[in-house]
């Protein structure tokens, strides 16, 4: 890897300490990610995810080791927070909360107006913020943020943190609570963020299925630490690291896992759609039993 956007290095945090609820939430974690990478962070509630990417834009400060964001040393007493912040953009499992203003267009232009940009400037933001995330200028930049549906309002989020255009985008259960025609778009909207403007983005996910679709790796936590770390293929193509870690799987893999147990010689790492669907075509042309 070349030189990381971010680099974590034996990164370490415990909520409460030197009381009797003192729990420690990160644990010795290292994870580096590079510029126009997608990275998928998955593992149980209580894992350390969420306390993971807080760390990220300065949430939370590092107790122990260190967190490096485009050469920004987030443990320096002395960090510029809002240098940081312009860098990385973080969305919310809730987004919707993080709407501020009564209108969407004035919402999405929130952070560049505190950037002190010049309205010219903060105008051509929300413009194509709003344009990116698919959200017409035109139609919906006067319509009252609480008249919008559950995906719009994802959207409005999302474009108000890259009005801010940050280099890494960071994204807490990203499609949670949606219906699966918003999700389709967002994930969408999030796959053309990364593939055709190179943003790096780092998301939270229950959700395998878009661990599969969006993920050009994936990390997987457990009580704090970083447990591995490879490919969609490599997650999913592990059995025993699936059984160990109880990591739930896309339906695809579910099916091939399911082929496989019966005697039929398929791979479990071909769970995108047109590839499960070429081995299943391959057992009823030919059998296929092992």
């Amino acid at each position: 890897m070349t030189q990381p956007v971010v680099d974590i290095q034996n990164l370490s945090h415990v909520y409460m300490q030197g009381t009797p609820l003192e729990h420690q939430a990160l644990d010795q974690v290292n994870l580096q990610v590079a510029a126009g990478e997608c990275l998928a962070i998955i593992g149980h509630t209580g894992s350390g995810k969420s306390t993971l990417i807080q760390h990220l834009n300065g949430l939370i400060r590092p107790q122990s080791g260190t967190v490096v964001i485009n050469g920004i040393d987030v443990s320096k007493p002395k960090v510029d927070i809002k240098s940081l912040r312009r860098q990385v953009g973080l969305v919310f499992q809730n987004p919707e909360d993080q709407l501020f203003e009564k209108l969407v267009g004035d919402d999405v232009a929130y952070g560049p107006f505190k950037l002190g940009l010049p309205l010219d400037e903060v105008r051509s933001r929300v413009h194509w913020a709003m344009e990116l995330v698919g959200l017409s200028f035109q139609e919906l930049r006067d319509r009252p943020t609480f008249a919008l549906s559950g995906g719009q309002k994802r959207k409005v989020a999302l474009a108000g943190v890259l009005a801010l255009k940050p280099n890494v985008l960071v994204l807490d259960e990203p499609t949670a609570g949606l219906d699966p025609l918003s999700r389709k778009e967002l994930l969408e909207r999030i796959r053309h963020l990364n593939r055709a403007e190179n943003l790096t983005v780092i998301f939270v996910s229950h959700n395998m299925e878009e661990v599969a679709q969006l993920a050009d790796r994936v990390c997987v936590m457990a009580n704090g630490r970083a447990v591995y770390d490879g490919t969609p293929r490599q997650i999913f193509g592990n059995q025993e690291l699936l059984r160990q870690h109880h990591i739930g799987t896309p339906e695809s893999v579910d099916i091939l896992y399911r082929l496989r147990e019966q005697g039929f010689a398929v791979n479990p790492q071909a769970f995108m759609p047109e590839e499960t669907a070429s081995e299943i075509l391959h057992i009823l042309k030919h059998g296929g039993g092992s």
